[in-house]
């Protein structure tokens, strides 16, 4: 019978990177041991590989003395759901991720472990002398600056693959889409210390990068998705009210302009496009209110979900006797 819980779960998504499974495997058992003496678990993610790290995968379950549990998906759904599948499957007071290119370097683990062990929720790693080409440095580092600006997170490598959570982060934080590179400032929007520390970063072995300059893109759609779902979510009409009577004004302000053209000289003085500016502002100030007001009736008929995180918690056991 499997342990209901263990002390710690490394929970590592592949993608295409069967060549390295095996050396990813010794060393991350090492260094786990290492730190959990014989209780700790190492979930595989195969994210749809169409090479062989699954049947790599299974020479490993087969021969870890229960140690490794894997699971794999019908075809690529992407990294936040391979994180999200071992977050629900994970059994460890304590989670670490890290990719399985072997660009994250096991050994680092311990000083995350450390620095969560001193009062954090979650520790990223912050890669020094980072082994990736400038088309991947440059993005991610002007993405890391706005993310910081935006949000306040101020983390220098919110998309480092190695991380460490206490539980309670990564069963309470919903991770879809490509939400997996913003799950510290989700931790720290609910409360949750955040903290990171210094890590070593290798070149890549095997393979190529699976990311591209569209990831750059889909970032800075899901940090607007993240702004709105951590600032706007329950209360739409802040949002969409503000813009509608922003809108609503200036058209109004157009129109009154144009009424004083026609009174004073007799004839708008060939501001048509003006008029028909003013009246579409209107109009679309008119119907961002109602979204604001329609999302509003939304969130009250779905007020039941809990938009906090508690910590800690007391309670008596007199009205129980």
């Amino acid at each position: 019978m499997k342990k209901e819980k263990v002390k710690i779960s490394a929970v590592v998504p592949v993608f295409n990177e069967a060549k390295s499974l095996r050396e990813l495997y010794d060393r991350l058992a090492a260094t786990l041991a290492g730190i959990a003496g014989n209780d700790y678990e190492i979930i595989f993610i195969d994210d749809g590989s169409t090479d062989k790290s699954y049947e790599k995968i299974k020479e490993l379950h087969s021969a870890a003395d229960g140690h490794v549990r894997a699971f794999r998906f019908r075809r690529n759904f992407g990294k936040a759901a391979a994180l999200s599948k071992g977050f629900n499957e994970a059994r460890g007071d304590i989670v670490l991720t890290l990719d399985s290119d072997l660009q994250d370097i096991p050994e680092e683990l311990p000083k995350l472990v450390k620095k969560l062990n001193s009062g954090c929720d979650l520790v990223s790693g912050w890669k020094q002398s980072r082994k990736d080409p400038i088309n991947k440095t440059l993005p991610s580092r002007i993405f890391n600056m706005v993310t910081g600006l935006l949000t306040g997170t101020r983390l220098h490598d919110l998309n480092c693959g190695m991380k460490a959570y206490k539980r309670d982060v990564v069963k309470e934080i919903d991770v879809y889409g490509e939400l997996h590179r913003y799950i510290p400032v989700l931790a720290h929007l609910r409360g949750y210390k955040i903290a990171e520390v210094k890590i070593k970063h290798d070149p890549r072995k095997y393979g190529h990068s699976k990311y591209g300059l569209g990831r750059f893109f889909k970032g800075f759609f899901d940090l607007l998705t993240v702004l709105f779902l951590s600032t706007y979510l329950k209360r739409p009409m802040h949002l969409f009210g503000l813009l509608g009577i922003i809108t609503l004004l200036a058209g109004i302000g157009i129109n009154a302009y144009i009424s004083y053209l026609r009174f004073a000289f007799g004839n708008i003085q060939a501001r048509y496009p003006l008029l028909f500016l003013g009246v579409l502002m209107m109009i679309v100030g008119v119907q961002f209110i109602t979204t604001g007001l329609v999302g509003e009736m939304l969130v009250n008929l779905n007020s039941s979900k809990e938009d906090y995180s508690v910590s800690d918690s007391l309670d008596s056991d007199i009205l129980k006797k």
